[in-house]
């Protein structure tokens, strides 16, 4: 008997929508977190279509009841990891990725109740047999992916002695290692280290107490003739920060381009520098790191007021940064900082760059296809979502040949396989 989201997702007004399975791309990847392998919007596969007709690339299939939430989906070995809610709670949802029926869901907790709308906004993590998912009032939890039993569960914000942030917690966990790292902002540990298979506190951070912010952390080597030091490099309500991976010393502070409104966007980081963006009138701004045998040493490469990017994040691509500064997409030389052009587009978006596309979710419901490339916007194709109430403020995500995108209560999955 169906029960619980199952009869939302399989016999609601929507209904599952099947279409043909996509045929694999020409080099197909999973997608196991928060913006993809890399963390950094950027996917490793061929093959995808350079073309999508008027009414857009074929759905192949299309779900309604995952409730409210903003996060994004992982996708691993034939299934789909995404949070919702139902009646109150915060639940994480297994689907297949076939065709978006349940293999199973697990309650995390009660829902964030936000102005902005309610529930999760983070993407589960998913490694080895285990996801770690983050709710909106902070709910950790590991949780099996063979059944969906939960191995362990902690609250971040009362566990570390914090009150949450104005538009609930953004983030989603970072693996390294045998580690789980997230931030839960303030004295009590800015960002804090937990054993991945048990949930006890490994370290928090020694010299930050910032409160948290609406961004992703990363992890980072960095390099100066000797040994690489690993980093972990987040921003804070404060400053764009890293923190010694192995102990969470305070490496540096960055505070030119942070706001103390909202500072959303992950760090992007390539050739021993790190990229920070944030609106509300402050900007861009790349930092140079150089290991010092367990320090580093800093300086700003160059900083850029119009670099103002709100929500949807930046990807680099060979040698440029991708994003939505202000109203617009723009191309910037990640070298300089000085913008190469500059287009409409489909709005304000979110991003992720594959087989040299870009390929766009705007927050008023225009999904995009462009060419990621220095020489000029050139649009490959656009299609209209369904208006589901709130903005489209996930991000989108491109794994085996198929496009997902979250649009609040709806997932939706497109084969953009060239075949």
């Amino acid at each position: 008997m169906w029960t619980g989201v199952q009869r939302y997702l399989l016999l609601a007004a929507g209904l599952i929508l099947l279409a043909p399975t996509a045929s694999p791309p020409a080099a197909a990847e999973d997608w196991p977190q928060w913006r993809g392998p890399g963390r950094d919007g950027v996917s490793r596969e061929t093959g995808l279509a350079d073309h999508w007709p008027a009414s857009g690339p074929p759905l192949l299939w299309r779900i309604d009841g995952l409730g409210e939430g903003y996060g994004a989906v992982s996708v691993v070995d034939g299934s789909l990891y995404v949070q919702g809610t139902r009646g109150g709670r915060s639940l994480v949802f297994a689907l297949d990725a076939s065709d978006g029926s349940v293999r199973w869901e697990r309650e995390l907790g009660p829902r964030l109740r936000q102005r902005r709308g309610n529930g999760p906004r983070g993407t589960p993590t998913v490694a080895g047999d285990s996801l770690y998912a983050l709710t909106g009032l902070g709910e950790l939890a590991r949780v099996r992916l063979s059944d969906g039993e939960v191995a362990w569960q902690r609250n971040i914000l009362r566990d570390f002695g914090q009150k949450n942030i104005a538009w609930g917690i953004s983030e989603s966990p970072l693996i390294d290692g045998d580690r789980v790292i997230v931030m839960p902002g303030g004295d009590g540990g800015a960002i804090a280290a937990l054993d991945r298979a048990t949930g006890a506190t490994v370290w928090t951070s020694i010299g930050l107490t910032d409160r948290a912010a609406y961004s992703s952390l990363i992890a980072v080597d960095f390099r100066n003739d000797g040994e690489p030091l690993r980093a972990i490099v987040g921003f804070t309500a404060r400053a764009g920060v890293g923190v010694r991976a192995s102990d969470g010393e305070l490496l540096w502070r960055y505070r030119e381009p942070a706001n103390r409104t909202a500072n959303a966007a992950t760090p992007i980081h390539a050739d021993g520098r790190v990229f920070y963006t944030s609106a509300y009138g402050a900007g861009g701004g790349a930092l140079r790191v150089r290991a010092v045998g367990d320090k580093v040493s800093t300086g700003q490469v160059w900083f850029q007021p119009r670099l103002r990017n709100l929500h949807g994040g930046v990807v680099l691509h060979q040698g440029h940064l991708y994003g939505f500064f202000a109203k617009g997409l723009a191309c910037v030389d990640f070298e300089t900082g000085e913008t190469v052009w500059r287009d409409r587009s489909v709005g304000t978006a979110s991003l992720t760059v594959a087989d040299g596309k870009l390929f766009l979710l705007g927050e008023k419901h225009v999904v995009g296809l462009a060419e990621a490339t220095p020489d000029g916007y050139v649009e490959r194709g656009r299609f209209d979502l369904d208006n589901r109430g709130w903005p489209s403020w996930a991000h989108p995500a491109v794994s085996n040949g198929v496009l997902y995108i979250r649009n609040w209560d709806e997932l939706l999955a497109y084969d953009v396989s060239d075949r």
